[in-house]
Parts: structure tokens; sequence; C-alpha cells
């Protein structure tokens, strides 16, 4: 009996000495609970900053009774701003599709003297005055231009103008996508014989496009609502430069602000729309990306 009871007890001491020598368990992370709190904050700011006053223009825009809104968005000047700035929104969007992902490749796979400095001129139309562009683009394309190039009160000057406030987007969106690609895709499509733009159009476009359609709905968002960059190059030519920006301004200096309301109505729906597809666009994607193997 003491003989079995003394090896139970060396079992048990052994069996605790290998437990004790085991690493011991991680402990989980507590997560923190500001559940209630965090959501009421945010509600509250998005409330304040973001619903109140499109409630607000909602409200303004409808104050002659939808007869008068349809009657506002319809009328030909307006329709006119509007189809111009859509217009002139398309067209810099897909320069800048283009340029922004040329500009990124550059950014991110060569090398080159100043590149730090360019890197950074690329986020200066979001630090710099917009009005401000607006003045640098006159004096080098009005009338008195030292490159004797005249841009002003022309289309391709509005083209200017946008290009140089939405740039940023597309960089700053296919950048990133750049840098975390694998690029022994493409060695082994280019030791398979395929060429450059074989190799670009069927291995790096396909990745790329998420971001380049991402970037390019942001800056087509931001060139409908522009008006600092425009509004000295422009000339401000209704039914050919004027833009609705431009046309809200005016509206609101003659003392019709259901008009300029629901212009900018139009304006926000156009907007929310570009945002909802590219929300939906990007979904899509992101769900691709975890069916595949």
């Amino acid at each position: 009996m003491t003989a079995t009871a003394t090896t139970r007890s060396d079992a048990r001491a052994d069996d605790t000495a290998q437990v004790s020598s085991l690493p011991p368990r991680p402990e989980r992370p507590r997560r923190l609970s500001v559940r209630p709190v965090g959501v009421g904050l945010v509600g509250l700011w998005l409330s304040v900053i973001v619903l109140l006053p499109l409630a607000a223009l909602a409200v303004t825009s409808f104050g002659d009774g939808w007869a008068g809104f349809w009657a506002a968005v319809t009328a030909p000047a307006a329709v006119a701003a509007l189809g111009v700035t859509v217009l002139m929104a398309l067209v810099v969007a897909v320069v800048n599709a283009v340029m922004g992902t040329l500009v990124a490749w550059v950014l991110v796979r060569d090398e080159f003297r100043g590149k730090r400095v360019v890197n950074a001129l690329i986020d200066l139309p979001f630090a710099l005055p917009t009005i401000v562009a607006s003045i640098v683009l006159l004096s080098l394309y009005g009338p008195d231009s030292p490159l004797h190039i005249q841009l002003n009160a022309t289309r391709p000057g509005l083209v200017v103008a946008l290009a140089f406030v939405t740039l940023p987007f597309v960089v700053r969106s296919v950048q990133p996508v750049l840098i975390e690609a694998d690029r022994e895709v493409e060695e082994a499509a280019a030791s398979l014989g395929a060429s450059s733009w074989t190799t670009f159009r069927r291995v790096v476009l396909p990745t790329l496009a998420p971001a380049v359609i991402s970037g390019t709905g942001l800056a087509f968002a931001r060139a409908i609502g522009e008006y600092g960059s425009v509004v000295l190059i422009g000339g401000d030519i209704p039914r050919r430069t004027q833009v609705a920006s431009q046309y809200i301004q005016e509206q609101i200096e003659i003392d019709r602000p259901v008009n300029a309301a629901a212009v900018s109505v139009a304006l926000l729906a156009i907007a929310f729309l570009t945002l909802f597809v590219l929300r939906v666009l990007a979904g899509r994607g992101q769900r691709r990306e975890e069916e595949s193997p």
C-alpha cells in the first residue's frame, strides 16, 4: 500500500513538473468595449457635420415644392452648367486614370534624383488653396501667358485646373498596390516570353484595376464640385465654361436661393451615386479575392 501510494504521488509530481515546464499560455487581449459611447459620438458627429447641413439643403431646395425644384434643375442654364460640369469631370477622370497610374508607376518602380520632391508635390493640391491654383494657372495660360498658350475662358483650361486639384486621388490609390504587388509573377511572365505590354495588360493591370477605378471615381466626384481652381481660368461663360458651382454662386447673388439649393442637391446626388457605385465595386472585388483559392 505504501509503495503504491508513493508511486502515485511520484507520478503526480512528474505530471505537475511537466505542466509547469510548459510555456504559459498567452493571455487573450481584453477588448475595450466602447460600443455604446463610440456609436453615439460617431452618430452625433455625423449628424452635426453631415446630416443636418444636407437636410437643411434639401429642405431649402424644395421651398417652392416639387414643381419649383424640377423647374430649377431643368432650367436651360442649369442643365447647361450641369452638362459642362459632368463632361469636364469625365474628361479629367479619364486623364487622371492614365496619368495618375503612370505617375504612381514611376514613383514606385523607378529611381531618379528628386524623387522625394516629386512624391511630396503630389500632395500639394490637398494643402494649397484652390484659388491660388486658379491664379497661378491664369498667370501661366491667361492673356499675358509667358508660354504663349491661351487657355483662359476655354474648356481645356477647365480640364487643366481640374486635373491639378484631382491628381493625388489616382496616384495615392495606385501607389500602395504597386508597392505590395508580387513582382515575381511579372518576372515569370517575362521569362516565358511575354512582352512588356502583355505583362502589364495580363498581370499588372488586373491587380491595379480596383485601385485605378477607386481613384478615378474619387477624382470625378471631387471635380464635379470644384469651384476655386476654375473661378478665374474658366471665365464663367454660360453654356460654355460655366460649371455648376459657378452657376450656384450666380443664383445666390441674384437672390434665388431655392434654385441654388436645387442645383446643389443635383450635384450631391451625382456625387453620392458615384461613391455608391465605387462602394459596390469595391465590395465585389473583395468578395472575389476571398473566394479565390
